[in-house]
């Protein structure tokens, strides 16, 4: 079961075990660190923006373009933002570094 990092806007580290097929959404909210995920992963809001360690972006990848034009709403936007509704765990994601900004 992949370890995910989640960074707090307030800088305090969160690890949390995370199911194989979840997205990072789903298992943000789940574990109530302030991600909304308010449209379901169904790419219609960003309340599930959330930034990816510059050094694990390219194993993630970057947004697709109906992702990008989402992101565009987001506050906070950085290079390497993403929507959390559509990344997938998977195995290759362990130890992948995520920030909540704040809202």
């Amino acid at each position: 079961m992949p370890k995910l990092v989640f960074i707090q806007p307030d800088g305090n580290e969160k690890s949390i075990d995370a199911e194989n097929g979840l997205s990072i959404m789903e298992v943000a909210r789940d574990n109530d660190l302030g991600i909304e995920g308010t449209c379901g992963g169904s790419i219609s809001c960003c309340t599930c923006h959330v930034v990816i360690d510059k050094d694990w972006f390219p194993i993630v990848g970057k947004p697709n373009p109906d992702e990008e034009d989402m992101l565009d709403l987001a506050v906070g936007l950085t290079p390497t933002s993403r929507l959390g509704c559509q990344i997938e765990i998977n195995d290759e994601l362990d130890g992948l570094r995520i920030s909540i900004p704040e809202e």
